[in-house]
This record gives C-alpha cells, sequence and structure tokens, in this order.
C-alpha cells in the first residue's frame, strides 16, 4: 500500500491537483503553503552546475589493496594485504554543460573518494597523465578559453587555439587530448591518473613521491571522431548509459592501481621537473607498482544525493598521504574546497556522500547553512578549552613529510621553455603510422577554425615538438585553404 502524501514538514495533503482558490475560478490563495512550499522547493531544485566536470557519472565500489606498501605509507587503509575499503568514483568530461554530450574531445575526471577509518581521501585524478598549464593563476583564464564566448554565446575555436598557441606547456596535453585517446568508449575503458605528484609519509615521517596509475582491466577502448560526433546526436549520455547497465548486469568495472615511486633525493637532480604537472614520468625511469585493486560494484540510489551532490578535493588527505610543491596542486587545495562551499553550501561535508563516516568526526565549526549533525549539541565550540571537547592529536610535523623550504618570495616562473616540446614529440614518434594520421586529421579538424595567424603560431610548437608533426599539420592546413 502506497504511504500517504505530505507536506516537507509531515502534514498530510488531501489534495495535490488544486491550488487553493477564492472561489472556483478565483485567485489562488497565499494560504496555500502546500503549493507555496512545492513552487518554492521547485524553484530551487538545482544547485549551480560545477564551473568544470558538470557533466558526470558515478558508482560505488571499493579499493582492495594487493600488495604491501605498509613500509612506505602509515595509511591505515593500506595497512595490510587483502584489506578493502569503501569507495565513491565520479567521472566526468571537463569543459561541457551539464547537458553536453558524453563522447566530446575533452579529458575526463577520475575522482575518488575512499572512506577510510582516519578520514576521507579523495583521488582526484583525470584520464591523461598531465595537464594544460602548470601554474594556477592561468586555470581561469584556460577555463574560460573552453566556455561560451561572451558575446555570440557559441564555443570560439579562437580562443581557444589563441590560449593554447600562447601556452607552449600545453602542447603534451593537446597531442594527447586530439590523439586516439582523445575520446574514450565510456568510461569503463580508459585509464586513470593522479597526474599531480603527491608524497606517501612512513611511521617516522619519511616520505617518497609518488604517482598514482588506474590502469583499466577491461582494455582500451576508443571512439573515432565520426562516431563520437553521431553519438552526441543520438545518444549524448552513452557513457553514463554504459557504466549504469553495466554495473546493472553485474559486468562490474576495475582498474589495477599502481604507483611510481621516486626517492626525494632523485627529485633535486632528475631530468624533468618531478611537479610539473605537464610532464610525465617515464616508466623506463620509475616502473609501474602494483598496489591495489579498484571495483565499482554498486550504482547509485539517486543520482541528484550521490552524483551530483559528491564533493572532491585534493585537500581532503588522511595521514600517510600528503601534497608536494607541485603548483596547480597547490593552487586546487584551495580551489576545489572553495567551489563546494558556493555550490553546495558551507556544511557540504555533511551531504550523506560527502560525510566521512567510517570516522569520527569531531570539529568546532558550528552553524551555516543545512547544518544537520546535530550542530555540536551542547560541547564548546572553541579549542583549547577545559571542557571536554575535542583535543588535537599533538601528533609531531615531521609526521606529514616535512620538507625544508627557502628561496626568495616572488612570482617565479618555471622557465622550461625547450624542455616543453620534448615528451610531446616523443609522444608523436611512438604512435603507429595510422594513430598519426587520426591525430593529424584531428588537429586540423579543429584548428582550422583559428584565424591564420593563430593557426601560424600554434604550428611553430608542433614543429618544435617534431619536424614531421608540423610539417603535416600544416600541410592539412594549407589543403583547407586551398579549397576556400
Amino acid at each position: 500500500m502506497a504511504s500517504t502524501l505530505t507536506t516537507a514538514n509531515g502534514n498530510p495533503v488531501d489534495n495535490d491537483q488544486a491550488s487553493m482558490t477564492a472561489g472556483a475560478t478565483g485567485p489562488v490563495l497565499l494560504q496555500d503553503f502546500h503549493l507555496i512550499d512545492k513552487l518554492a522547493h521547485f524553484d530551487r531544485e538545482r544547485v549551480p552546475e560545477r564551473v568544470v566536470h558538470a557533466k558526470g557519472a558515478g558508482a560505488h565500489g571499493y579499493f582492495e589493496v594487493t600488495h604491501d606498501f605498509s613500509n612506505i605509507c602509515r595509511s591505515k587503509f593500506l595497512e595490510r594485504v587483502g584489506k578493502r575499503t569503501p569507495v565513491f568514483v565520479r567521472f566526468s568530461t571537463v569543459a561541457g554543460e551539464k547537458g553536453s554530450a558524453d563522447t566530446a574531445r575533452d579529458p575526463r575526471g577520475f575522482a575518488i573518494k575512499f572512506y577510510t577509518e582516519e578520514g576521507n581521501w579523495d583521488l582526484v585524478a583525470n584520464n591523461t597523465p598531465v595537464f594544460f598549464i602548470r601554474d594556477p593563476s592561468k586555470f581561469p583564464d584556460f577555463i574560460h578559453v573552453l566556455k561560451r564566448n561572451p558575446q555570440t554565446n557559441l564555443l570560439d575555436a579562437n580562443v581557444f587555439w589563441d590560449f593554447l598557441s600562447l601556452v607552449p606547456e600545453s602542447i603534451h596535453q593537446v597531442t594527447i587530448l586530439y590523439s586516439d585517446r582523445g575520446i574514450p568508449d565510456g568510461y569503463r575503458h580508459m585509464h586513470g591518473f593522479s597526474s599531480h605528484t603527491l608524497k606517501m609519509v612512513d611511521t617516522e615521517g619519511k616520505f617518497k613521491y609518488v604517482k598514482w596509475h588506474l590502469l583499466t582491466d577491461q582494455g582500451i577502448k576508443n571512439l573515432a571522431t565520426e562516431e563520437a560526433t553521431k553519438l552526441a546526436g543520438t545518444n549524448p549520455d552513452y557513457a553514463t548509459q554504459d557504466l549504469f547497465q553495466a554495473i546493472e548486469r553485474g559486468e562490474y568495472p576495475s582498474w589495477t592501481v599502481c604507483l611510481q615511486v621516486m626517492e626525494p633525493a632523485d627529485a633535486v637532480h632528475y631530468r624533468w621537473n618531478p611537479f610539473d604537472v605537464t610532464k610525465v614520468w617515464p616508466h623506463a625511469d620509475y616502473p609501474l607498482q602494483p598496489i591495489g585493486k579498484l571495483v565499482l560494484n554498486r550504482n547509485p540510489e539517486n543520482y541528484f544525493a550521490e552524483v551530483e551532490q559528491a564533493a572532491f578535493s585534493p585537500s581532503h588527505l588522511v595521514p600517510g598521504i600528503d601534497v608536494t610543491h607541485d603548483k596547480m596542486l597547490q593552487g586546487r587545495l584551495f580551489s576545489y574546497p572553495d567551489t563546494h562551499r558556493h555550490r553546495l553550501g558551507a556544511n557540504y561535508l555533511q551531504i550523506p556522500i560527502n560525510t566521512p563516516y567510517a570516522a569520527r568526526v569531531a570539529t568546532n565549526q558550528r552553524d551555516g547553512p543545512m547544518c544537520v549533525s546535530g550542530n555540536g549539541g551542547s560541547g564548546p565550540n572553541y579549542e583549547p578549552n577545559s571542557l571536554n571537547g575535542p583535543r588535537e592529536t599533538q601528533v609531531a610535523s615531521d609526521m606529514h613529510g616535512s620538507e625544508k623550504v627557502n628561496g626568495f618570495t616572488g612570482r617565479h616562473a618555471i622557465d622550461l621553455v625547450d624542455d616543453d616540446f620534448v615528451q610531446a614529440g616523443q609522444l608523436y614518434r611512438l604512435q603507429t603510422p595510422e594513430q598519426k594520421s587520426r591525430l593529424i586529421a584531428n588537429i586540423v579538424g579543429s584548428l582550422c577554425g583559428a584565424k591564420v595567424s593563430i593557426q601560424d603560431r600554434m604550428l611553430a610548437h608542433f614543429k618544435r615538438a617534431d619536424a614531421e608533426y608540423g610539417r603535416r599539420v600544416e600541410q592539412g592546413l594549407q589543403a583547407i585553404r586551398a579549397k576556400q
């Protein structure tokens, strides 16, 4: 038997089909609380859309330790082989709006929330090992060029390529984005990468630098440009549907989780700046070491409550996992929780999907919109106190992997212009002739929409990465110009 329909405050609703009016044809009465409450809630049903990663899908699962790294990391969720930790994963496209197509040529977000007994750890990853920029001051500008032109409200190839041509460090990510892997065939058939360098800290406060890799057990599959374009019109929710239906069928997607591990002493003299997110660590130097398995085995019960309200941040850390000097990572530590407070409210961590339910939360934070945790009850909301309030652990600072920092304050650029082209050229040369041809066609198909002056500036970058790379893009653009 169906339950009785009620108002939000629990009163039974006698009639949900007609508003309260003065007579059969009279005006609607303000005293109709059910109508006003219903409309007011409807007006507020959509939280502000994410500025980036607006379109996404998610699922629940677990992370299981398969190899022992307890000697270099004190995190309890890694303390023994076989230990499982519940997780929630949200996949997403980066640039598009909420209603955009899953099959856009765009990096994919791969955010994982680990519900550990020491609190939640968020591994905020992507499906590419590098990013377009390495300084957070450029991030708002970069996102602006991915969005709509403020005058025309159209996506604009001129502003996109103008920015990239003036930011040479982007060439590595551009080469990945326009390669075959630029459009994954759903979320199950792509790898994930921390991209940023993180630290693992042991029980003595000693640390090592690490990069996280999540390798799909389903195998890499990608969509050709033509197929992706067709799906954007016929099934724009292709990846969302594929993930949901696979889990419903019991075909639980999984990833083998690996680490690259670097000694701190190596970072000083390594060929590449280990904290530059536009660079990778070649596997020949730092091979992948398996650490665990990620499995997704349960779909959300409610998309809004779990996927839309999920809030991830690289500043959500646990003991044993720490941050590094990576400039982009440092900027994200502030930007992510700040945008959650704007989008979901100051108490976004009280939303069930974000609550660290495997740990006991005790803070002095009080009040604010949507506080539903009991608000600390009658306990003190300050520290230090002698009224039995929560106390700090007084863990020594070296437990966070303390590092010596010195240097002059200032706005320092990473002056490695030549280095920006080397790995992009290496990536181009690693591809098969067929892959190279598709890469060139994809770049030409997009770059041809920009002004010739912007095209020429971008061509100089491709040529610096690899002479053949630049020549073939140039020939493709010339062929299009000849037809115009």
